[in-house]
């Protein structure tokens, strides 16, 4: 029977159900072959000849594909429909080559979703590997390669603490880095707005703006301070106000395109807090279980099939009104074969979120956002009624504007809206029957509420006049009817992972299957931390960057990136010849290296030294000199590098002043240096910074005691709020808690390896907090130590879940183990997938992952009874599996990473 290759085992069960007992499907995991991680992997000077090497967990996955077409030479190739899944395809011909006869049919099928009819209608239309795109992924692994092998190693040696620098992550870096320099730079400015709470003669209140002064119009910064907004709260309340003129307009919402990668993970992000990585790793299992279609993608149009079934869907759901009269048709500018596949959409448009039988719940919650973005898609537009009011004094001193909407008819919006990241939401106030010519009269004590809220939160009072109530970042007259507020122009915010994958896209940085890795790459990296959902940069992603933006401006260029791009997808159009490009590309990066050659590391901690002052040195609030050192007061400050890697802040007088601190103090923090605490019984005692960071020593190192009872600063310690009694404190640990009521043993708490802990003999449990350490009694240690011994091994014995009998017979159990949940059945055990927790986990899912541990084992059936002598060597073996089961599932996760 033909044999048919796809990537993972779950696409391969799904895929064989549907072909039937006539074909034969493996998977391969992912890329079966790879650049080894060394030196002479791409040759620049062999035209770009490129050694591959079959990945040791790939053996045997490629020899259980070649044991296949010993029946039958009929191979039929059914990876991804992108450019990475016809590299695939490409690296698995070659690899089979060998095991192929001559004559032998090889076939590339692709389909954009996993259902029987889009299986059937690919395997009845195959085709040869795309060669132009195998180019293109060639080019961009030939590119990364390059890169990383030959910049990286600059940074080690130029940059101690650096970890790597990568073609696209670098640029990616570089965004978060600008932003952040940008925030810094910023220097807010003042302004006022003023309000009044207006009354039609029937007793129905609004809220206006005042949008003229003096017959002047008003701009944004035309009442810069308080005192222009007094003026202007007393010119609005001391006046008779009427309605001039009342608009009402309508206006039309048309619903957003459905999803492309980027738009996704976007979305994902804003309504889900789901991370880049996390939300294609749901999708992938959708894409595997046929609920979605491909979900790497830069295309937006959706099959003529799919747009009539959703209209279908809509029709039965929501009724014929919420049917426009004719399909709504998207299309992007598709730069190559990779973009021209559809949008990510269900694969059937009647299977709603709820009835969905999938028992992940960041699966449920993606094909939930998933479904109701694409039938919305199709949905007619919302329709409503902009209605603005002007008001004016009959002097035309003043002028004000009321303007809210009304929703006629809800359309798409009854499905889906689009989330945003930072803009305000568009005013949808309510506004009630105003007539031109009424009255329209202000409302006492409408802000008294509001006042007395900023007066609860604290702050300094506004200059306002005595005829006038104040409260901080306010003022209002004295009827609290007109009110002025305070603004202050707000710096750019930080990316979160939606924002960049967006300013990425906006560049032409990266491609779809390369966000979600790159994202995740700076961060594993710590170049980057994430802080409620926002991108900051840590001092080692800036000094990478300012190295790079320093010697290597070219190539964290955005334009220079987003070309190369370009001329990536020309190759995989086609139009360019891959060496081509690779050439010129080394051209001027060989010479570049170069360049950096004969560079000292002093040098280069100058110069990055001199562009990060603005934020190595902010100004100081007594306005002395930043650069002086706070120590000693005679010395400058300098960046540094530590012998453990990473620099710092020191002194130039060192060893004299040992004064440091870290690039970056936080807000408000003294940064600290060497110095004495105090003395305890004729002891010094101090304050000092090692190689691991600050801590406390009692006396000095001598001959009789080359070593002095020292503690380290623990773990979320201001070092520079340290003082004697917490030193002490320190320096007594561990602290004897009392004897143990059960046996009269010692029960102590200190601060180990792993934080703090309550130990009891030999028995250690931790503890939450580190200021707990100090102040625990014994009944609180008691319950620490007999929580940690109920979850221990005796414990773990007990599954966490039950799910039934295996088809072969044998529970199915999911247990709690040393490095996380598994599911056990027999002698197979098979660890969770991160996404997937021992709650949510299936029957179904449980099988798949005990059918793949038993394949990578050789057997399909659990391993027959071994004596206890053969005990420990199967053991042995299986913990060697399951590391090479963790490294498949992750390559064929993460397929690219720039």
């Amino acid at each position: 029977m033909p044999v048919v290759v796809v990537e993972s085992p779950a696409k391969a069960k799904t895929i064989e159900k549907y072909l039937g007992g006539d074909y034969r499907v493996l998977a391969s995991f992912g890329h079966v072959r790879d650049l080894p991680p060394k030196d002479g992997s791409v040759d620049p000077d062999a035209d770009f000849a490129m050694k591959w090497e079959v990945a040791s967990d790939s053996k045997k996955h490629l020899k259980a594909i070649k044991d296949a077409l010993k029946d039958d030479q009929n191979l039929i190739l059914a990876t991804d429909p992108d450019r990475e899944g016809e590299a695939i395809s490409w690296h698995l011909l070659e690899a089979l080559a060998p095991a192929l006869k001559k004559g032998s049919e090889v076939n590339r099928v692709t389909f954009n979703a996993i259902t029987k009819t889009a299986v059937s209608e690919a395997m009845a239309q195959p085709r040869q590997i795309d060669q132009a795109l195998v180019d293109a992924y060639l080019a961009r692994r030939a590119l990364d390669y390059l890169v990383g092998f030959n910049l990286s190693p600059v940074l080690w040696r130029k940059l101690p603490g650096a970890k790597s620098a990568g073609r696209v992550q670098s640029v990616c870096l570089r965004l978060i880095v600008d932003r952040e320099m940008e925030i810094e730079a910023f220097k807010p400015r003042e302004y006022w707005s003023v309000h009044a709470r207006l009354a039609t003669p029937g007793g129905d209140e609004y809220d206006a703006t005042l949008t003229s002064l003096a017959g002047a119009k008003l701009d944004r910064y035309d009442l810069p301070d308080a005192e222009k907004a007094a003026m202007a709260v007393s010119a609005v309340s001391s006046r008779d106000l009427k309605v001039t003129g009342v608009a009402a307009k309508p206006a039309s919402r048309n619903p957003w395109p459905p999803f492309m990668t980027s738009t996704l993970q976007q979305e994902a992000s804003r309504k889900m807090g789901m991370g880049a990585k996390a939300c294609m790793s749901a999708a992938q299992r959708l894409y595997e279980a046929g609920l979605i279609t491909y979900m790497r993608t830069d295309g937006i149009d959706m099959a003529p099939e799919a747009v009539h079934a959703a209209r279908d869907a809509i029709k039965a759901k929501f009724g014929d009104n919420y049917v426009p009269k004719s399909p709504r048709m998207y299309k992007n500018k598709a730069k190559n074969a990779q973009e021209a596949h559809e949008c990510i959409r269900p694969t059937d448009m009647m299977l709603s979120p709820d009835k969905l039988k999938v028992s992940a719940e960041d699966q449920r919650r993606l094909y939930d956002l998933i479904w109701k973005r694409t039938i919305a898609s199709q949905m007619e537009a919302a329709r409503m009624e902009r209605t603005t009011v002007e008001i004016a004094s009959p002097d035309n001193q003043v002028g004000l504007r009321a303007t809210g909407q009304v929703m006629l008819f809800d359309g798409f919006l009854k499905v889906y809206d689009q989330g945003r990241d930072d803009d305000d939401a568009e005013d949808s106030a309510r506004l009630p029957a105003i007539a031109e010519g009424e009255a329209a009269k202000l409302v006492p004590k409408a802000f008294e509420p509001e006042l007395a809220k900023a007066r609860d939160k604290g702050g300094d009072l506004p200059d306002a006049p005595a005829t006038q109530l104040a409260a901080p970042g306010m003022l209002a007259d004295q009827a609290a009817a007109t009110a002025g507020r305070q603004h202050f122009t707000q710096p750019p915010p930080r990316y979160t992972e939606a924002t960049l994958v967006k300013r990425m896209e906006e560049l032409g940085i990266g491609r779809p299957s390369t966000y979600a890795s790159i994202v995740t790459t700076i961060q594993d990296r710590d170049y980057v931390r994430k802080d409620k959902n926002r991108l900051i940069p840590e001092d080692k992603g800036r000094l990478v960057t300012t190295f790079l933006v320093k010697y290597f401006p070219r190539y964290v260029s955005y334009d220079f990136t987003a070309d190369l791009e370009n001329e990536l997808d020309e190759i995989s159009a086609g139009d360019l010849v891959w060496r081509e490009v690779l050439g010129r590309f080394w051209k001027d990066f060989s010479k570049a290296l170069e360049g950096t050659s004969e560079l000292r590391i002093t040098e280069v901690l100058d110069a990055i030294d001199e562009a990060l002052a603005p934020h190595l040195y902010p100004p100081r609030p007594d306005g002395s000199d930043p650069r002086v050192c706070p120590l000693c007061g005679q010395g400058r400050l300098n960046l540094k590098t530590a012998r453990s890697g990473g620099a710092f802040i020191g002194c130039t007088n060192y060893p004299d002043c040992r004064f440091t601190r870290p690039l970056s103090a936080p807000d408000g923090e003294e940064p600290v240096g060497d110095r004495v605490l105090g003395h305890d019984g004729g002891d010094e005692i101090s304050l000092k910074t090692g190689r691991f960071g600050p801590y406390i020593q009692r006396g000095e190192a001598t001959e009789e005691q080359p070593k002095p009872p020292r503690a380290s600063i623990p773990k979320g310690w201001d070092a520079g709020s340290v003082d004697l009694e917490k030193a002490l404190q320190l320096l007594s640990l561990p602290r004897p808690v009392g004897n143990h009521p059960e046996d009269g043993e010692l029960v102590e708490a200190g601060i180990g390896r792993y934080g703090p802990y309550v130990k009891h003999g030999p028995k250690y449990a931790n503890l939450p907090d580190v200021d707990e350490v100090f102040t625990i009694g014994m009944n609180r240690a008691v319950e620490v130590l007999a929580a940690k011994q109920t979850r221990g091994r005796a414990a773990a014995a007990a599954p966490l879940k039950e799910l039934g009998d295996h088809p072969d017979g044998g529970k199915i159990q999911v247990m709690n183990g040393r490095y996380g949940p598994y599911v056990k059945w027999e002698k197979i055990n098979a660890t969770l997938p991160r996404d997937v927790t021992p709650e949510d986990i299936t029957p179904e899912q449980a099988l798949e992952l005990i059918a793949a541990k038993a394949a990578k084992k050789g057997t399909r059936k659990p391993a027959a009874k071994k004596t206890a002598a053969k005990k420990p060597a199967a053991k042995k073996t299986t913990a060697k599996k399951t590391t090479a089961k963790k490294a498949a599932t992750k390559k064929a996760d993460d397929k690219t990473d720039e």
